[in-house]
Protein backbone atom coordinates (compact mmCIF):
# COMPACT_ATOMS: atom_id res chain seq x y z
CA UNK A 1 0.00 0.00 0.00
CA UNK A 2 1.39 3.25 -0.91
CA UNK A 3 1.29 6.09 1.31
CA UNK A 4 -0.13 8.42 -0.70
CA UNK A 5 -2.79 7.94 -3.61
CA UNK A 6 -5.27 10.66 -5.49
CA UNK A 7 -8.44 9.20 -4.74
CA UNK A 8 -9.55 7.07 -1.82
CA UNK A 9 -12.84 5.51 -1.89
CA UNK A 10 -14.73 3.54 1.42
CA UNK A 11 -16.60 0.50 0.85
CA UNK A 12 -16.16 -2.67 -1.53
CA UNK A 13 -19.87 -3.03 -2.38
CA UNK A 14 -21.06 -2.55 -5.73
CA UNK A 15 -21.19 1.21 -5.55
CA UNK A 16 -17.45 1.86 -4.24
CA UNK A 17 -16.55 -0.95 -7.01
CA UNK A 18 -18.12 0.63 -9.89
CA UNK A 19 -17.09 4.27 -8.46
CA UNK A 20 -13.56 2.68 -9.12
CA UNK A 21 -14.09 1.10 -11.82
CA UNK A 22 -15.22 4.01 -13.73
CA UNK A 23 -12.17 6.19 -12.44
CA UNK A 24 -10.21 4.07 -13.61
CA UNK A 25 -12.12 3.74 -16.96
CA UNK A 26 -12.32 7.22 -17.79
CA UNK A 27 -8.13 7.71 -16.49
CA UNK A 28 -8.26 8.12 -13.31
CA UNK A 29 -5.84 5.30 -12.40
CA UNK A 30 -4.15 6.40 -8.97
CA UNK A 31 -7.59 4.99 -6.72
CA UNK A 32 -7.13 2.76 -3.46
CA UNK A 33 -10.11 1.04 -2.52
CA UNK A 34 -11.11 0.07 1.33
CA UNK A 35 -13.23 -2.45 1.92
CA UNK A 36 -13.19 -3.36 6.19
CA UNK A 37 -14.26 -7.28 5.72
CA UNK A 38 -14.30 -9.26 2.17
CA UNK A 39 -15.86 -7.32 -1.29
CA UNK A 40 -19.57 -7.92 -1.53
CA UNK A 41 -20.10 -9.05 2.65
CA UNK A 42 -22.36 -5.94 3.30
CA UNK A 43 -25.57 -5.09 1.55
CA UNK A 44 -24.79 -6.03 -2.13
CA UNK A 45 -23.74 -9.46 -1.26
CA UNK A 46 -26.97 -10.07 0.79
CA UNK A 47 -29.30 -8.25 -1.84
CA UNK A 48 -31.85 -10.14 -3.92
CA UNK A 49 -30.83 -8.75 -7.55
CA UNK A 50 -33.17 -6.82 -8.51
CA UNK A 51 -32.94 -3.89 -11.80
CA UNK A 52 -35.81 -1.79 -11.88
CA UNK A 53 -36.61 1.49 -13.93
CA UNK A 54 -39.73 1.51 -12.47
CA UNK A 55 -39.97 4.48 -9.65
CA UNK A 56 -42.11 7.36 -8.85
CA UNK A 57 -39.55 10.26 -8.90
CA UNK A 58 -37.73 11.30 -12.08
CA UNK A 59 -34.24 11.27 -10.78
CA UNK A 60 -34.38 7.29 -9.82
CA UNK A 61 -36.27 6.94 -13.21
CA UNK A 62 -33.77 8.60 -15.33
CA UNK A 63 -30.39 7.01 -13.12
CA UNK A 64 -32.24 3.16 -12.90
CA UNK A 65 -32.49 3.82 -16.97
CA UNK A 66 -28.96 4.89 -16.98
CA UNK A 67 -27.66 2.22 -15.11
CA UNK A 68 -29.64 -0.76 -17.44
CA UNK A 69 -28.33 0.92 -20.55
CA UNK A 70 -24.63 -0.46 -18.51
CA UNK A 71 -25.69 -3.17 -17.27
CA UNK A 72 -26.71 -4.56 -20.61
CA UNK A 73 -23.14 -4.09 -21.46
CA UNK A 74 -21.26 -4.79 -18.36
CA UNK A 75 -20.38 -8.87 -18.93
CA UNK A 76 -18.44 -7.82 -22.37
CA UNK A 77 -16.98 -4.47 -20.73
CA UNK A 78 -15.95 -6.37 -18.07
CA UNK A 79 -14.96 -9.98 -19.84
CA UNK A 80 -17.22 -11.35 -16.42
CA UNK A 81 -20.69 -13.04 -17.02
CA UNK A 82 -23.20 -11.36 -14.19
CA UNK A 83 -25.79 -13.43 -15.23
CA UNK A 84 -27.56 -10.67 -16.46
CA UNK A 85 -31.12 -11.32 -17.92
CA UNK A 86 -33.95 -9.14 -18.75
CA UNK A 87 -36.87 -10.63 -17.74
CA UNK A 88 -39.01 -7.99 -16.64
CA UNK A 89 -40.31 -6.73 -13.54
CA UNK A 90 -44.11 -7.56 -12.78
CA UNK A 91 -45.33 -5.04 -10.29
CA UNK A 92 -48.71 -5.54 -8.66
CA UNK A 93 -50.56 -3.48 -6.99
CA UNK A 94 -53.53 -4.39 -4.32
CA UNK A 95 -54.80 -0.70 -3.25
CA UNK A 96 -56.96 0.86 -5.59
CA UNK A 97 -54.71 4.58 -4.33
CA UNK A 98 -51.46 3.36 -5.11
CA UNK A 99 -53.18 1.66 -8.47
CA UNK A 100 -54.28 5.04 -9.63
CA UNK A 101 -50.49 6.45 -8.78
CA UNK A 102 -49.24 3.69 -10.80
CA UNK A 103 -50.78 5.23 -13.74
CA UNK A 104 -49.73 8.58 -13.30
CA UNK A 105 -46.41 6.98 -12.33
CA UNK A 106 -46.47 5.04 -16.33
CA UNK A 107 -47.34 8.40 -17.71
CA UNK A 108 -44.29 10.04 -16.60
CA UNK A 109 -42.13 6.85 -17.23
CA UNK A 110 -43.29 6.66 -20.70
CA UNK A 111 -42.27 10.39 -20.98
CA UNK A 112 -39.01 9.42 -20.11
CA UNK A 113 -38.60 6.83 -23.15
CA UNK A 114 -39.24 3.79 -20.77
CA UNK A 115 -40.90 1.07 -22.35
CA UNK A 116 -43.92 0.00 -19.92
CA UNK A 117 -47.14 -1.14 -19.81
CA UNK A 118 -50.09 -1.59 -17.51
CA UNK A 119 -51.84 -4.66 -17.25
CA UNK A 120 -55.26 -5.63 -15.94
CA UNK A 121 -56.22 -8.40 -13.19
CA UNK A 122 -56.92 -10.62 -16.19
CA UNK A 123 -54.07 -9.89 -18.30
CA UNK A 124 -51.78 -10.96 -15.42
CA UNK A 125 -53.44 -14.26 -14.80
CA UNK A 126 -53.11 -14.73 -18.75
CA UNK A 127 -49.54 -14.04 -18.70
CA UNK A 128 -48.48 -15.78 -15.68
CA UNK A 129 -51.51 -18.70 -15.22
CA UNK A 130 -49.88 -20.33 -11.71
CA UNK A 131 -50.30 -16.77 -9.97
CA UNK A 132 -53.28 -15.69 -7.95
CA UNK A 133 -54.49 -12.28 -8.65
CA UNK A 134 -57.28 -12.30 -5.81
CA UNK A 135 -56.86 -8.39 -4.63
CA UNK A 136 -54.94 -7.04 -7.56
CA UNK A 137 -56.04 -3.70 -8.57
CA UNK A 138 -53.89 -3.99 -11.54
CA UNK A 139 -50.54 -4.28 -12.35
CA UNK A 140 -47.63 -2.85 -14.78
CA UNK A 141 -44.79 -4.34 -16.42
CA UNK A 142 -41.34 -3.45 -18.09
CA UNK A 143 -39.47 -5.60 -20.07
CA UNK A 144 -35.96 -4.06 -19.73
CA UNK A 145 -36.33 -4.44 -16.17
CA UNK A 146 -34.67 -7.64 -15.00
CA UNK A 147 -32.26 -8.99 -12.69
CA UNK A 148 -28.28 -10.33 -12.01
CA UNK A 149 -26.33 -11.83 -10.09
CA UNK A 150 -24.91 -8.87 -7.05
CA UNK A 151 -21.67 -10.97 -6.18
CA UNK A 152 -20.56 -11.80 -9.83
CA UNK A 153 -21.50 -7.74 -10.52
CA UNK A 154 -19.44 -6.54 -7.78
CA UNK A 155 -16.72 -8.71 -8.47
CA UNK A 156 -16.60 -7.95 -12.20
CA UNK A 157 -16.66 -3.79 -11.35
CA UNK A 158 -13.63 -4.91 -8.61
CA UNK A 159 -11.51 -6.91 -10.68
CA UNK A 160 -12.09 -4.60 -14.33
CA UNK A 161 -10.75 -2.12 -11.93
CA UNK A 162 -7.67 -3.69 -10.74
CA UNK A 163 -6.96 -4.29 -14.40
CA UNK A 164 -6.99 -0.86 -14.62
CA UNK A 165 -4.41 -0.18 -12.25
CA UNK A 166 -6.74 0.53 -9.04
CA UNK A 167 -5.34 -0.87 -5.79
CA UNK A 168 -8.25 -2.41 -3.68
CA UNK A 169 -7.68 -3.97 -0.01
CA UNK A 170 -10.01 -5.74 1.92
CA UNK A 171 -10.17 -6.49 5.37
CA UNK A 172 -9.10 -3.11 5.67
CA UNK A 173 -10.88 -0.99 8.13
CA UNK A 174 -11.24 2.86 8.15
CA UNK A 175 -10.68 4.22 11.73
CA UNK A 176 -10.31 7.53 11.14
CA UNK A 177 -10.65 10.49 8.46
CA UNK A 178 -9.19 14.16 9.13
CA UNK A 179 -9.58 16.94 7.01
CA UNK A 180 -6.86 19.14 6.79
CA UNK A 181 -7.74 21.01 4.05
CA UNK A 182 -6.12 20.42 0.39
CA UNK A 183 -6.01 16.64 1.44
CA UNK A 184 -7.37 13.75 3.90
CA UNK A 185 -5.51 11.47 6.16
CA UNK A 186 -6.84 8.27 6.29
CA UNK A 187 -6.11 5.66 8.90
CA UNK A 188 -6.91 2.34 8.34
CA UNK A 189 -6.08 -0.82 9.88
CA UNK A 190 -3.39 -1.33 8.21
CA UNK A 191 -1.65 2.01 8.20
CA UNK A 192 -2.25 6.15 7.80
CA UNK A 193 -2.75 6.83 3.46
CA UNK A 194 -2.97 10.50 2.20
CA UNK A 195 -5.63 11.44 -0.64
CA UNK A 196 -6.77 14.67 -2.32
CA UNK A 197 -9.82 13.07 -2.67
CA UNK A 198 -11.94 10.81 -0.91
CA UNK A 199 -15.34 8.97 -1.29
CA UNK A 200 -17.57 7.55 0.89
CA UNK A 201 -19.48 4.46 -0.35
CA UNK A 202 -19.88 2.91 2.80
CA UNK A 203 -23.15 1.14 3.09
CA UNK A 204 -24.91 0.27 5.97
CA UNK A 205 -21.67 3.02 8.02
CA UNK A 206 -21.91 6.14 5.89
CA UNK A 207 -23.11 8.03 8.63
CA UNK A 208 -20.07 6.79 10.53
CA UNK A 209 -17.50 7.93 7.65
CA UNK A 210 -19.69 10.94 7.23
CA UNK A 211 -18.83 11.52 10.94
CA UNK A 212 -15.61 10.77 10.92
CA UNK A 213 -15.19 14.01 8.52
CA UNK A 214 -17.49 16.22 10.35
CA UNK A 215 -19.99 15.43 7.62
CA UNK A 216 -24.04 14.78 8.61
CA UNK A 217 -25.44 12.30 6.30
CA UNK A 218 -29.04 11.93 7.28
CA UNK A 219 -29.13 7.85 6.71
CA UNK A 220 -29.72 5.04 9.17
CA UNK A 221 -29.81 1.07 8.53
CA UNK A 222 -31.74 -0.96 8.88
CA UNK A 223 -32.32 -5.21 8.77
CA UNK A 224 -33.87 -6.23 5.65
CA UNK A 225 -34.60 -10.57 5.60
CA UNK A 226 -34.39 -12.59 2.71
CA UNK A 227 -34.38 -16.34 1.99
CA UNK A 228 -33.88 -18.80 -0.72
CA UNK A 229 -36.02 -21.86 -1.43
CA UNK A 230 -34.81 -24.98 -3.43
CA UNK A 231 -33.94 -25.55 -7.13
CA UNK A 232 -37.03 -26.52 -9.49
CA UNK A 233 -37.20 -25.71 -13.06
CA UNK A 234 -36.84 -22.34 -14.46
CA UNK A 235 -39.73 -21.17 -15.52
CA UNK A 236 -40.64 -18.13 -13.79
CA UNK A 237 -38.68 -15.18 -15.69
CA UNK A 238 -39.95 -11.72 -14.10
CA UNK A 239 -39.12 -10.18 -10.64
CA UNK A 240 -42.57 -10.02 -8.94
CA UNK A 241 -42.94 -7.36 -6.41
CA UNK A 242 -45.59 -5.15 -4.79
CA UNK A 243 -45.61 -2.19 -2.55
CA UNK A 244 -48.69 -2.65 -1.07
CA UNK A 245 -48.60 -5.99 -0.85
CA UNK A 246 -45.17 -5.70 0.65
CA UNK A 247 -42.67 -8.60 -0.97
CA UNK A 248 -40.47 -9.32 -3.85
CA UNK A 249 -39.57 -12.43 -5.44
CA UNK A 250 -37.29 -13.70 -8.70
CA UNK A 251 -36.13 -17.28 -9.57
CA UNK A 252 -32.32 -17.79 -9.84
CA UNK A 253 -30.28 -18.78 -12.80
CA UNK A 254 -29.99 -21.75 -11.20
CA UNK A 255 -34.14 -22.39 -10.70
CA UNK A 256 -34.28 -20.74 -6.83
CA UNK A 257 -36.46 -18.55 -5.51
CA UNK A 258 -35.36 -15.51 -3.57
CA UNK A 259 -37.47 -13.49 -1.81
CA UNK A 260 -38.08 -10.61 0.61
CA UNK A 261 -40.07 -8.17 2.70
CA UNK A 262 -39.88 -5.10 4.60
CA UNK A 263 -40.70 -5.17 8.43
CA UNK A 264 -42.41 -1.88 9.35
CA UNK A 265 -41.76 -2.92 13.21
CA UNK A 266 -38.15 -2.66 12.60
CA UNK A 267 -35.18 -0.49 14.54
CA UNK A 268 -32.16 1.16 12.80
CA UNK A 269 -29.62 -0.56 14.04
CA UNK A 270 -26.47 -2.81 12.19
CA UNK A 271 -28.54 -6.34 13.32
CA UNK A 272 -27.34 -9.44 11.25
CA UNK A 273 -29.70 -12.09 13.26
CA UNK A 274 -32.69 -13.41 11.49
CA UNK A 275 -35.87 -14.50 13.01
CA UNK A 276 -38.28 -17.61 12.22
CA UNK A 277 -41.11 -15.13 12.33
CA UNK A 278 -39.83 -13.78 8.91
CA UNK A 279 -39.76 -17.55 7.38
CA UNK A 280 -43.78 -18.01 8.68
CA UNK A 281 -45.06 -14.58 7.44
CA UNK A 282 -42.87 -15.06 4.58
CA UNK A 283 -44.04 -19.01 3.58
CA UNK A 284 -47.47 -17.61 4.58
CA UNK A 285 -48.15 -14.99 1.95
CA UNK A 286 -46.19 -15.46 -0.71
CA UNK A 287 -47.79 -18.91 -0.96
CA UNK A 288 -51.62 -17.59 -1.25
CA UNK A 289 -49.96 -15.95 -4.57
CA UNK A 290 -47.66 -18.23 -5.84
CA UNK A 291 -49.53 -21.61 -4.79
CA UNK A 292 -46.50 -23.70 -6.45
CA UNK A 293 -44.04 -22.26 -3.56
CA UNK A 294 -46.40 -24.33 -0.86
CA UNK A 295 -44.25 -27.47 -2.91
CA UNK A 296 -40.54 -25.97 -2.00
CA UNK A 297 -37.85 -26.35 1.02
CA UNK A 298 -35.99 -23.40 2.72
CA UNK A 299 -32.68 -23.82 2.24
CA UNK A 300 -31.30 -20.75 3.43
CA UNK A 301 -32.61 -17.19 5.34
CA UNK A 302 -29.79 -14.42 5.76
CA UNK A 303 -30.54 -10.64 6.90
CA UNK A 304 -28.94 -7.56 5.45
CA UNK A 305 -29.80 -3.91 5.12
CA UNK A 306 -30.66 -0.71 3.84
CA UNK A 307 -29.07 2.04 4.27
CA UNK A 308 -32.18 4.59 4.33
CA UNK A 309 -32.62 8.48 3.22
CA UNK A 310 -35.46 10.65 4.79
CA UNK A 311 -37.22 10.46 1.32
CA UNK A 312 -36.07 6.66 0.10
CA UNK A 313 -33.81 8.04 -2.59
CA UNK A 314 -30.20 8.36 -2.53
CA UNK A 315 -27.79 10.85 -1.49
CA UNK A 316 -24.81 11.33 -4.39
CA UNK A 317 -22.53 14.41 -4.43
CA UNK A 318 -19.90 16.51 -3.48
CA UNK A 319 -20.39 17.87 0.23
CA UNK A 320 -21.51 21.55 0.01
CA UNK A 321 -18.91 22.33 3.45
CA UNK A 322 -16.30 20.42 2.72
CA UNK A 323 -14.72 20.17 -1.27
CA UNK A 324 -13.28 17.00 -2.56
CA UNK A 325 -15.44 14.64 -0.17
CA UNK A 326 -17.60 12.70 -2.35
CA UNK A 327 -21.16 10.31 -1.08
CA UNK A 328 -23.21 8.05 -2.67
CA UNK A 329 -24.81 6.83 -0.12
CA UNK A 330 -28.57 5.99 1.32
CA UNK A 331 -30.20 4.08 -1.41
CA UNK A 332 -32.78 2.66 0.65
CA UNK A 333 -32.32 -1.08 -0.70
CA UNK A 334 -31.94 0.07 -4.05
CA UNK A 335 -27.53 0.57 -4.67
CA UNK A 336 -27.29 -2.43 -6.75
CA UNK A 337 -29.64 -1.66 -9.72
CA UNK A 338 -28.54 2.24 -9.76
CA UNK A 339 -24.61 1.53 -9.01
CA UNK A 340 -23.65 1.42 -12.55
CA UNK A 341 -25.08 4.94 -13.49
CA UNK A 342 -23.83 6.19 -9.76
CA UNK A 343 -20.50 4.96 -10.88
CA UNK A 344 -20.26 6.75 -13.69
CA UNK A 345 -21.72 9.63 -12.18
CA UNK A 346 -19.29 10.59 -9.23
CA UNK A 347 -16.41 9.40 -11.30
CA UNK A 348 -17.66 11.81 -13.81
CA UNK A 349 -17.84 14.93 -10.93
CA UNK A 350 -14.38 13.79 -9.89
CA UNK A 351 -12.76 14.35 -13.33
CA UNK A 352 -14.85 16.55 -15.22
CA UNK A 353 -16.71 18.46 -12.33
CA UNK A 354 -19.91 17.26 -13.84
CA UNK A 355 -21.64 14.45 -14.82
CA UNK A 356 -22.04 13.95 -18.60
CA UNK A 357 -24.71 11.53 -19.14
CA UNK A 358 -27.80 11.62 -15.77
CA UNK A 359 -27.87 14.95 -14.25
CA UNK A 360 -27.61 14.18 -10.24
CA UNK A 361 -27.27 17.64 -8.61
CA UNK A 362 -31.31 17.25 -7.10
CA UNK A 363 -30.02 14.33 -5.42
CA UNK A 364 -27.33 16.10 -3.49
CA UNK A 365 -27.72 16.90 0.61
CA UNK A 366 -29.32 20.31 -0.30
CA UNK A 367 -32.33 19.46 -1.12
CA UNK A 368 -33.38 18.39 2.49
CA UNK A 369 -33.42 21.82 2.98
CA UNK A 370 -36.62 22.50 0.68
CA UNK A 371 -38.62 19.62 2.25
CA UNK A 372 -38.96 15.78 1.33
CA UNK A 373 -40.91 13.90 -1.32
CA UNK A 374 -40.65 10.43 -0.73
CA UNK A 375 -40.09 7.78 -3.32
CA UNK A 376 -43.08 5.88 -2.74
CA UNK A 377 -42.15 2.22 -4.66
CA UNK A 378 -40.32 1.11 -2.43
CA UNK A 379 -40.71 -2.65 -0.32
Amino acid sequence: MKSEYRVAIVGGGIIGCSIAYHLAKFGEKDVVLFEANYLSSGSTGRCAGGIRQQWSSVNNVLLAMRSVELFERMSQETSMDIEYKQGGYLVLSYDEKEAAEFEKNVQMQKELGLDVQILSPNQVKERYPYLKVDGVKLATFCQTDGHANPHLANFAYAKAAQRLGVELFTHTKVVAVEALGDHFEVLTSRGTVRCQILVNAAGAHSKEIGKMVGVDLPTESYRHQILVTEAVKSFFDPMAISFSGNFYMRQTKHGHFIMGQGDPDEKPQINYNVTYRFEKDMAKKMTKIFPFLGRLRIVRHWSGHYNMSPDAQPIIGEAPNLPNFYYAVGFSGHGFMLAPAVGEAIAQMIIHGKTLNVDISELNLQRFEKGIVRERNVV
